[in-house]
């Protein structure tokens, strides 16, 4: 047996309450309960969840309206049996959702909400806040976040940066600059959140946010694997047999490396620390030096000389 809720007795309020009565008494409430202030308080985190579920229906004309049509006896109407109060005349109640459901695990409101109105407004939101996001995003739908991609290069997503991006309103067509700070060290495919910049929810009236999804623009020299940058070394076949020091251009400027006697192509060398950042307090990945032997094409009379000193000894 689903019980029936009082929402005007869980915000304090009259039935003939206003609505500027009815959003003070729930902002009044919403902060004595609200799970930052009440760390580790069950009871506060229930009381806060009954307040944004009776606010949720009293603050919107439609869910009030049926609310109060229905009253105690709701359950004597849509399919629990036979209506028998004169209230019920000239009312919709095909306009209902959800009758006979039960609750959803992912879901902020109780049975009585969901039998009423429907799954679908008790689905998608959070069930406790945090210190983050505050107390009215318990109230975001999800689906009213929105996704896209952000190119960044490999030395923004080291150091950082500022990008402006522009938001299309779906309603009005208006477009708004939005100044994001990318923070140093994002990752790559990971996401920036930009929140309350999202869509708008008819129902709740809250935002959802903006996630941009970090992708890396090309870049003429470097690549990513992880936290470590790689780079192509082109070195000759003398060098790669008898080894030596070759510069090689790193995210931070030029550094020497040590190319070891007998180098394949496709070998590889490390210079630690020269990569991306792996998070607070933690060395940067590394930076690898991808071997390529160039074999050159126009030799000259004292090179094939000795190219061809070389072949006699091969051949010795």
């Amino acid at each position: 047996m689903v019980a029936y809720k009082d929402y005007y007795k869980t915000l304090g309020v009259p039935r003939h309450a206003s609505d500027k009565e009815i959003k003070s008494a729930y902002r009044k409430l919403a902060r004595q309960n609200h799970p930052d202030t009440n760390k580790g308080n069950k009871s506060a985190e229930e009381k806060f969840k009954e307040i944004n579920e009776a606010y949720e229906v009293l603050k919107d004309p439609q869910k009030r309206q049926k609310y109060d049509t229905l009253g105690p006896n709701w359950q004597q109407f849509g399919g629990f049996g036979t209506p028998n109060s004169t209230s019920s005349a000239n009312f919709d109640f095909n306009s209902f959702s959800g009758f006979g459901g039960g609750s959803s695990t992912n879901s902020s409101f109780s049975d009585f909400f969901e039998m009423l109105f429907g799954k679908e407004f008790g689905t998608g939101f959070k069930t406790q806040g945090s210190a983050k996001t505050g107390f009215e995003d318990m109230l975001k739908p999800k689906s009213m976040d929105r996704e896209t991609d952000i190119e960044l290069t490999v030395e923004e997503m080291l150091t950082g940066t500022v990008r402006i991006i522009e938001r299309k309103d779906p309603l009005t067509g208006q477009s708004t600059s939005i100044q994001v700070k990318i923070p140093p060290g994002v990752k790559l495919n990971s996401k920036v959140r930009i929140p309350g910049q999202g869509a708008k929810s008819t129902t709740t009236n809250q935002a959802g946010d903006i996630y941009l999804r970090v992708k890396l623009k090309p870049h003429p020299q470097f690549t990513i694997d992880g936290d470590n940058l790689i780079s192509e070394m082109t070195i000759s076949p003398a060098l790669a047999a008898i080894g030596g020091i070759v510069k090689v251009k790193t995210i931070d400027g030029e550094v020497n490396i040590k190319v070891p006697p007998g180098s394949q192509p496709g070998q590889m060398l490390r210079i630690k620390e020269k990569g991306l950042p792996r998070g607070k307090d933690t060395p940067r990945g590394d930076h690898l030096a991808k071997i390529k032997i160039v074999i050159p094409k126009n030799l000259t009379d004292k090179q094939k000389e000795l190219y061809n000193q070389l072949l006699s000894l091969d051949k010795a």
